[in-house]
């Protein structure tokens, strides 16, 4: 098969004919700063998609499985992962990116930062309606930084979640043919890609969300904790399969998650881990800890290196952390979380900020 094959999506070919140059993609998109949106569907959250993600990211918390034991830890339904936000968060990305801030294309872009700030846990049957913005832009290193802001909404107009995403991008690069061979002799076709409708509108949006009023729910008795106190070193696996399975539930079709040639092609070791997944087992093993993953009202993550994952075997992943302050007017505190491959750091900074009982 040769690279004439192969069919070339759309936005591969206009990444190849892209006509602006980097510094003109740069200045339209430090205009937009301060722009935003609403996306014009809502996304309604289902209960097994809450299953699924936790099966995604290895957490067996009762809160995502069982009602009756999430009503014992103050709930009154199931409620979705902390990092459950990633599975709704790349179609808002796809969004910002293919019709606002165009001359990117999102294989080339990295994130680098991850900063979640959670209002009240998501359940099942919440319509989030979600407001897109771009926060703030410069350069760097050759390099457009971009931090991008969605604040998602539920049906009753109360704020559920704001995320805050670093993002490094590189525009009117020079596509190798032969690099889009390989990426469409790998990447998920359709036919048609049905249309949704405009069902946001719909829905109140809160114009500024509230100062945060976390609840404990089922979290660990504060007075029974101090500060530097470590937790338990805790391993994850994955492997290939945990990657395919992951890149369904988050819909992120990139093949650096799943084939190792594209993934060498792009100038990586291997294939890769998505970051939002890492960054899900991270919460896991503090919700783990604190008893209750609800009561993690923020979580801020640096991705500093990727997890490569062989073809056939396991990458580990170890999860160590402590305490680092307590505050015993509020009765919250913060838990700093340490990720390693080998003796390779995955996160350059991880923090949980806690409410406890």
């Amino acid at each position: 098969m040769t690279v004439e094959d192969v069919f070339v999506d759309e936005q591969l070919e206009a990444a190849v004919a892209n006509e602006l140059s980097a510094e003109q993609v740069a200045e339209r998109t430090k205009a937009l700063v301060g722009y935003s949106y609403v996306a014009d569907d809502y996304y309604e959250v289902g209960r097994e998609m809450i299953r699924s993600h936790a099966r995604a990211v290895q957490s067996d918390h009762p809160v995502f499985w069982d009602e009756a034991k999430a009503a014992e830890l103050g709930h009154d339904t199931l409620v979705a992962h902390p990092t459950f936000v990633s599975v709704l968060g790349l179609i808002m990305q796809r969004r910002l990116f293919e019709e606002v801030i165009t001359g990117y294309d999102m294989w080339q872009i990295m994130q680098t930062d991850q900063r979640l700030i959670m209002h009240q846990p998501m359940k099942p049957g919440d319509k989030l309606a979600c407001k897109v913005s771009l926060e703030s832009f410069r350069q760097s290193m050759g390099a457009d930084l971009l931090v991008s802001r969605n604040e998602l909404t539920n049906q009753l107009g109360e704020p559920v979640v704001t995320t805050l995403t670093s993002i490094v991008a590189r525009a009117a690069i020079e596509v190798d043919p032969e690099l889009i061979g390989k990426l469409n002799a790998v990447m998920m076709h359709v036919d048609n890609e049905g249309v949704a409708g405009k069902t946001a509108a719909d829905l109140p949006v809160a114009d500024e969300p509230p100062a945060l009023e976390p609840l404990a729910y089922g979290a660990i008795d504060f007075d029974t904790l101090e500060v530097g106190q470590e937790l338990p070193v805790v391993r994850k696996s994955l492997t290939l399969g945990n990657l395919v399975n992951y890149a369904g539930v988050a819909a992120d079709p990139n093949p650096i998650h799943f084939s190792r040639e594209v993934a060498e092609a792009v100038g990586l070791d291997g294939v890769v881990a998505h970051g939002m997944q890492t960054m899900g087992l991270g919460a896991t093993v503090i919700g783990d800890f604190v008893g209750d993953p609800a009561a993690i009202y923020e979580f801020n993550v640096r991705f500093t290196s990727p997890v490569y994952v062989p073809t056939i075997g396991a990458a580990h992943i170890d999860f160590s952390g402590k305490i680092k302050s307590l505050d015993p007017e509020t009765r919250r505190g913060v838990i700093a979380l340490v990720a390693k491959q080998g003796d390779r750091k995955i996160f350059g900074r991880a923090q949980a900020m806690i409410q406890f009982n």
